[in-house]
Formats: structure tokens, C-alpha cells, sequence
């Protein structure tokens, strides 16, 4: 059902720099702070292209989309990005640390093209709601530049891990591409150029994406819009086995504040067995020990309680969360969580403590992972979670491989 493309991509010469100081994480995960480092680091480092400055004196033929297309034309003309003379697709590996555990891992991957589907073809399953304003956003991007910076993380099962050991043999060579990121990662990328079996393994894989909803509709919308476009019907993606032993996905942990919590968590006694715990140690016992109870962690100050369902077995925790805890005892609706109102998102447990013990968060609620075999679970049955429900870490570097359509 997958079909998978070799490309002849645009990448960075040797003419631009070191790789570390030109390509950057997904856009969508660029802070102010981040993009003036990126700024910092080479005049042709890509934040220049995908997330550009704005300047109050913009016009709708002078601004930062219209810049990115003619940084991405200079770049090509001057020989800073130069586009590969044969086709094939890219082993990608990252090598990292896990937050919290410290285990080491090797997440591996390729990356190619793969066709654009509709959700109704049942090919490609998304497990997550998008917004309009990041799709706009890009689709703006993709109309002046005809381009793809960063791939759609994508997930296929394959529990005998053929493609794997495919990937590990070509991986036993130099790679083209080595770069250490800012949290630690370790990024590498081979080429292999007969594409045959790879296309031929993945011909009857269903896909789900793991990262990047937002870029993926975008690039339905584009083919759509531009019919008569070579390659406007192809998107770039990194394809990852979810059998594989180095996918993680985190916890992303919610830090709330500004509602009214009198009495709370005993409040919500009718829906949850509430019982406080001694340390954070307690409460990833209680997770380890009762994997298929639903249990939420509650912090507020220096004070740390458990919340079990007393009636969910098999279900989300964060669908949970969201439904009896933040909607029915504090309050918070759907459209609240979408505006980000009295609710922040923030990854680690000692992090997040921290927060509410420091007063800069009213409750910090606790999660245990989502497991990939939930998330399967969900999309493949035609569910979606709710937002945030997954960090799957780390992230895909932008600017390894460039796909320019035509």
C-alpha cells in the first residue's frame, strides 16, 4: 500500500560549513532563543528558510516567505546547497540519551518520498487533530519556495525487521552526514542507491505519522491546489519500523494554573482513588506495577498524589486526563486545551515538578508514556488523541535532505 520514492535531493556542501551550524530542529519546535542562536551560527543556516524574521516593514512582495525563496535560489546559484547527480534513499540514524532513564539508544530510519494519500485510502493514519494556523503557515512557505525541508516522521510495522537489517548494512560505511545536535544526539546519514527491495518491503505497510500532521496536510493541500505540479503528489518522510528497539516516545506532562481547585484532588473521589504518595518514585511504581490501570500523578506544591480510575481499563491516560480530570473536576473544555488556556505542556518529570513546587504552576499532572502500541491502536482503528498526547524523541533533523518539486 506504501509507495515509496528514490530522490535526488539538495544538500549542504562542504562550501556552507560544518553541518552543526546549519541544520536546526522542526520548525514547529524553534523558540525565539533557538532561532537567534541559529541566526548566529552561519548566514546559510536554514532557520533562514523555514522560520525567517518577520520585519514590521513587510509587504506582500518583500516578506519572510518571499526571502526564504530567494535564500533558497542563492543558495542553489552560489553552490551552498548542491543537488545529488544520482537517485536513492538515506539510512538516517540517532544515536541518544533517553531523559529521565539515561538509556542510550540507536532510533533507525530512511529517508525517501513517499506518495501523498488521502486519510480515506487507508494508507496513511494520522493520530493527531491539526490546527489552521501552523497549516497556513506552511502552505504559505511551500507555494513561494516549491520545497521540502524537513521530513514527516513516519511509523510501519514490520516486526521481522527486514528493512532494519537492510539499513544496517549500508550503515556500516562512512556516513555522508554526521552532526551532534544541542541535546546531544547524535544524527547520521547513509545513501543507498538500489531501491528495488526496499520499495518492494514496503509495499504493503500501512503508515502512521508519528511527527509532523501539519506538514502532511500541507502537502495535501498543495497537491491538490497545484494538479499540474511534477512532484507536488510526493512529500519527504523518514520511515522508522514501530517495532523497532530504539523508538521512545516521552511523557509530555501538563502544568496547570488560573482555575479554581478548592478541594481538588479529593473532589474528583466519585471518578478516581486518590491517595498521597511520599516521592515521585512511588507514583513510577504504581505505573510499573499496575500497567493496565489508569493512573495519573497530581502535584501541588511540595504535595504528590496518585489518581486511579476507578473505572478505566485499557484507556488512554491522557484521554483520562483530559476528560474527567481537566474537563469534568477543573473546568477545562476542549477549546480551552486547543487556545492553551490555563494549561501548559512541559516534558520531564523532575521538570515539571519543579514548576509547581517553585509556584510558577497551580498543578503539574504526571503521565506515564503512551505506548507506540496504543497509538497504532488508536489511528489504525480511525481514532485521533488528544493533542500532545505523544513526543516521540528526538526529533528529525531539517535541512539533511531538501525535496525541490519539478
Amino acid at each position: 500500500m506504501a509507495r515509496i520514492y528514490a530522490f535526488r535531493p539538495y544538500r549542504y556542501s562542504e562550501k556552507a560549513g560544518p553541518p552543526e551550524h546549519l541544520l536546526t530542529q522542526p520548525y514547529d519546535k524553534i523558540t525565539a532563543a533557538m532561532r537567534t542562536q541559529y541566526l548566529g551560527l552561519s548566514p546559510h543556516n536554514l532557520v533562514r528558510i523555514i522560520l525567517g524574521e518577520p520585519a514590521s516593514t513587510d509587504t506582500p512582495a518583500d516578506n519572510v516567505y518571499t526571502r526564504a525563496a530567494a535564500h533558497l535560489n542563492d543558495w542553489i546559484a552560489s553552490g551552498i546547497l548542491a543537488r545529488d547527480a544520482d537517485p536513492g534513499v538515506f539510512p538516517y540514524f540517532q544515536e541518544f540519551t533517553v531523559p529521565d532513564t539515561g538509556e542510550r539508544l540507536v532510533r533507525k530510519g530512511f529517508i525517501a518520498l513517499g506518495a501523498v494519500e488521502d486519510y480515506a485510502a487507508g494508507v496513511v493514519h494520522r493520530h493527531e487533530q491539526t490546527l489552521s494556523g501552523p497549516k497556513q503557515d506552511r502552505l504559505q512557505l511551500l507555494r513561494h519556495t516549491h520545497a521540502h525541508f524537513g521530513q514527516i516522521f513516519m511509523l510501519y510495522p514490520d516486526p521481522p525487521g527486514a528493512v532494519d537489517k537492510m539499513l544496517d548494512e549500508a550503515a556500516s560505511s562512512r556516513p555522508l552526514t554526521e552532526v551532534c545536535d544541542e541535546y546531544g544526539a547524535i544524527h547520521r546519514m547513509w545513501k543507498i542507491a538500489d531501491v528495488q527491495r526496499i520499495q518492494q518491503l514496503m509495499a504493503d505497510k500501512k503508515l502512521l505519522i508519528a511527527d509532523g500532521h501539519h506538514r502532511y496536510e500541507t502537502a495535501l493541500a498543495f497537491r491538490n491546489e497545484s494538479p499540474g505540479l511534477a512532484g507536488a503528489d510526493r512529500v519527504m518522510m523518514t520511515f522508522v519500523n514501530m517495532h523497532s528497539a530504539g523508538l521512545k516516545i516521552l511523557a509530555t506532562h501538563r502544568l496547570v494554573s488560573g482555575v479554581n481547585a478548592e478541594g481538588f484532588p479529593h473532589s474528583a473521589a466519585e471518578d478516581f482513588q486518590v491517595d498521597e504518595v511520599d516521592s515521585p518514585a512511588r507514583l513510577q511504581q504504581a505505573w510499573r506495577d499496575r500497567p493496565d490501570r489508569s493512573i495519573i500523578g497530581a502535584a501541588i506544591g511540595s504535595r504528590l498524589f496518585t489518581m486511579e480510575s476507578r473505572s478505566a481499563r485499557g484507556e488512554l491516560d491522557v484521554r483520562v486526563l483530559h476528560d474527567r480530570i481537566l474537563g469534568k473536576a477543573l473546568g477545562i473544555g476542549d477549546e480551552a486545551v486547543r487556545d492553551e488556556r490555563h494549561i501548559r505542556y512541559i516534558r520531564g518529570l523532575d521538570a515539571a515538578l519543579e514548576e509547581v513546587r517553585g509556584g510558577s504552576a497551580q498543578i503539574a499532572f504526571l503521565l506515564k508514556p503512551t505506548s507506540v502500541e496504543q497509538v497504532a491502536a488508536t489511528s489504525f482503528a480511525g481514532g485521533v488523541m488528544p493533542q500532545k498526547s505523544t513526543d516521540f524523541y528526538p526529533k528529525l533533523l531539517s535541512g539533511l535532505t531538501i525535496y525541490r518539486l519539478g
